[in-house]
């Protein structure tokens, strides 16, 4: 009962926030719409811990504000290579293993790369991500597992 109450505040709050409307009829029209939805989703059997992942908030929060550090640091890396001819290019493709047990953990591993400056996702399996990185430091990095565990760590895994 405490996911669809929470389904429900999310999504009136999103609609508040999108649409920057706060008139009584426009904002009685939100809360009717967010109803709906919920009616919809609970209709779906799709309020549930993968649906709507309550219990990852406050460990997704602790994973966002280091992965923040850390594509802060790609950038500067990435940035230090553009501006510096003489530094060495060297992109690699590897394989980089996975201990997330669910589908939306091993995604937001492979999004997490992605998002990071000089590495790109380019095929996610169970077992592991091929990545494309721009360099060997790069590469070293991932392999260290570091972001692994943290992902892990944020999905309640390990």
């Amino acid at each position: 009962m405490a996911r669809i109450f929470s389904l429900l505040l999310v999504l009136i709050i999103t609609w508040l926030l999108l649409s920057g409307h706060f008139e009584p009829l426009l904002i009685s029209l939100g809360v009717v719409s967010s109803l709906l939805v919920l009616v919809i989703a609970w209709r779906m059997r799709i309020i549930d811990a993968e649906g709507h992942p309550t219990h990852l908030i406050l460990p997704a929060l602790r994973y966002w504000s280091w992965l923040a550090l850390e594509i802060g640091k790609a950038n500067l890396a990435v940035a230090r290579q553009i501006v510096n001819p003489k530094l060495d290019i060297n992109p690699t493709v590897l394989r980089v293993p996975t201990s997330q047990r669910t589908g939306v953990g091993r995604a937001t591993h492979a999004n997490s790369i992605n998002l990071t400056p000089g590495t790109v996702s380019l095929e996610v399996t169970n077992q592991d991500i091929e990545v494309h990185a721009l360099n060997e430091e790069t590469a070293r990095k991932l392999q260290d597992g570091e972001m692994d565990r943290r992902v892990t760590r944020m999905e309640g895994s390990k």
